[in-house]
């Protein structure tokens, strides 16, 4: 498969693909010729998916708790049995939505429980993946961070945290994965419309804040999956697929200090919603 093929016709895992983003990139790479094993903490959630890709191409619904090293160890050993073949397309999607209180008043459970699925979820990815890709000597990662992984808004200190952590791994992945034929993406989106705000754990003032965002600015899962895809054929690194995240990633560089105070007063703005 040439480089700038690797969403076609590929062989992929997608986790957290029960619904959102991560069915989006499911319902894509199918659409592109390929086939799926759509992993979900919900296996339930990752069938419908797979009901949905129908005709589409070949998918199978696995069960999978991304915290788990070993659930991921085992989601790799039974893609490649089920797909017939070795995996050489990767999402690391799973992921959980936190916020609305400061840093101290957070509770370290809420902690754990967020650096267990966003970023350890991702850690144990790339930890089983990368060296299959390795040897095969072909394909890609698609790890989903966020916006908040450099634009640190405030009330949201577990999630952003998470985010900067992806993003720092894909960078240093991309690195390590440079002249060997396997492309790694991050995706940093802002608000896309998905269930991550009903289904996280975010304070009511927060919640409402954010649903109101996501239904004024938020964008399709569908397009987001689409953006990425092809920016992992053309072997980019970063993907910012709205408007407003490519002008949080340029203000904070070029004008820190009024960014800082951009931020702070979207924080009291977020406290009185």
């Amino acid at each position: 498969m040439p480089s700038n093929k690797r969403s076609r016709q590929a062989k992929a895992v997608v986790t957290g693909a029960g619904s959102g983003i991560g069915r989006a990139f499911a319902l894509e790479i199918a659409a592109r010729g390929g086939q799926v094993v759509c992993a979900d903490i919900r296996a339930e959630l990752a069938e419908e998916t797979v009901r949905m890709i129908g005709r589409l191409g070949g998918a199978h619904a696995l069960a999978c708790d991304v915290s788990r090293l070993q659930d991921v160890e085992r989601l790799a050993d039974e893609a490649e049995r089920l797909l017939g073949a070795p995996v050489d397309l990767v999402v690391n999607n799973a992921g959980v939505g936190i916020g609305g209180k400061p840093v101290g008043e957070i509770g370290i459970e809420d902690w754990q429980w967020t650096m267990g699925v966003n970023l350890w979820g991702v850690i144990h990815g790339c930890h089983v993946f990368a060296p299959r890709l390795r040897r095969l000597g072909h394909g890609g990662i698609v790890n989903v961070a966020s916006a908040a992984s450099f634009a640190a808004a405030p009330l949201m200190g577990p999630y952003n945290v998470t985010k900067a952590g992806v993003l720092a791994l894909s960078e240093t992945l991309a690195a390590e994965l440079a002249g060997r034929g396997i492309a790694v993406t991050a995706l940093c989106p802002t608000f896309v419309r998905t269930n991550i705000v009903r289904d996280g754990r975010i304070a009511d003032g927060s919640s409402r804040f954010a649903a109101r965002l996501m239904r004024w600015t938020g964008v399709s899962a569908d397009g987001v999956a689409r953006k990425t895809l092809n920016a992992l054929d053309r072997g980019e690194l970063y993907v910012l697929p709205q408007l407003d995240a490519r002008l949080v990633w340029r203000g904070k560089r070029l004008a820190p200090v009024t960014y800082q105070r951009g931020a702070a007063l979207l924080g009291r703005l977020m406290k009185q919603a």
